[in-house]
């Protein structure tokens, strides 16, 4: 029995929760997926996982087996790079995240221009409003907006973005500007929600931080959507500077209250910052920190 070889396929069968999974992940017959975890097993003598109907369930061995397991396989991913010239030219593969309209904005314009001057690095670019685990997901840097937490990540910052008030000036024309967040009760809204209502704004104050109440006449969960809808007249949007943009260069939105604005929004790209650095990381961090930089630079300020 090659253990590497078993241990690869309890994972991809825990990882998409069932034996049938593993089998398309691996492009390997079930029969010789079922054979193999079952050959792991008898081999460490217990029981790693129960097969139900429907799904597979890690027994508590299984659990901190997986956990060593993975740690190990990322070790031998990691002298395999290492033996195969990763560390002496920028070569292999790069897995990036960002948030979903961040980086088709700002992140996929500087891959595709990275692609380009490094011919033997490819990219997968996962694009998603949720935060990702760098380390669960083998992810070798991310694009974050917020604050972060402390952690054991590496940070470099990128500039800043900031909430806006908007509205098209269709809307203005025919409704008024509003002067102060109060205002916003007598407006039409439009909100950034998703199955989750969303019904208050935050403005500083001299007294803070002002939570505002609003009527949204429409909710959408995609930055786009918000930004059609607000440039066709429908109401007053809330939405970060660097969605905002190109709609403010254009002329279609007019950006509203801006002495009331919130504290701005740092950006960072972060990376595990393992001991040694391959060579495919750091010409991305040093190929794309000065291009993001500059284009947060230029928005709206």
């Amino acid at each position: 029995m090659d253990r590497f070889d078993a241990i690869r396929t309890l994972i991809a069968a825990v990882d998409g929760g069932s034996l049938s999974a593993a089998s398309r992940t691996l492009g390997m017959p079930l029969p010789t997926v079922s054979r193999k975890v079952s050959e792991l097993e008898a081999h460490l003598g217990t029981q790693m996982v129960v097969r139900t109907s429907r799904k597979l369930m890690l027994t508590d061995s299984g659990t901190a087996f997986i956990q060593a397991s993975r740690r190990i396989l990322n070790d031998l991913d990691e002298a395999e790079r290492a033996a195969s010239g990763e560390y002496q030219a920028p070569r292999g593969e790069l897995l990036i995240t960002a948030p979903i309209m961040f980086g088709k904005l700002h992140i996929l314009p500087v891959v595709l221009d990275f692609l380009r001057a490094y011919p033997d690095v490819n990219v997968r670019l996962v694009l998603a409003d949720t935060v990702v685990d760098l380390v669960d997901n083998h992810v070798d840097v991310a694009a974050r907006l917020g604050r972060l937490p402390d952690s054991g990540l590496v940070a470099i910052r990128l500039g800043e973005v900031r909430w806006i008030t908007c509205a098209s000036p269709d809307y203005l024309a025919r409704r008024g500007t509003p002067a102060t967040p109060a205002d916003l009760a007598d407006h039409d809204c439009l909100a950034f929600e998703g199955l989750q209502t969303s019904r208050s704004w935050s403005f500083a104050s001299a007294r803070g931080n002002e939570t505002i109440g609003i009527r949204p006449r429409l909710g959408v969960n995609t930055a786009d959507a918000l930004i059609e809808a607000a440039g066709d007249g429908l109401g007053i949007a809330r939405m970060t500077s660097y969605q905002a943009a190109a709609a403010l260069r254009e002329g279609r939105l007019m950006r509203l209250l801006d002495e009331y604005e919130p504290e701005t929004i740092p950006v960072h790209l972060i990376h595990t910052g393992p001991p040694l650095l391959p060579l495919k990381l750091r010409a991305f961090l040093d190929f794309a920190g000065p291009r993001v930089r500059a284009a947060l630079a230029a928005l709206p300020a």
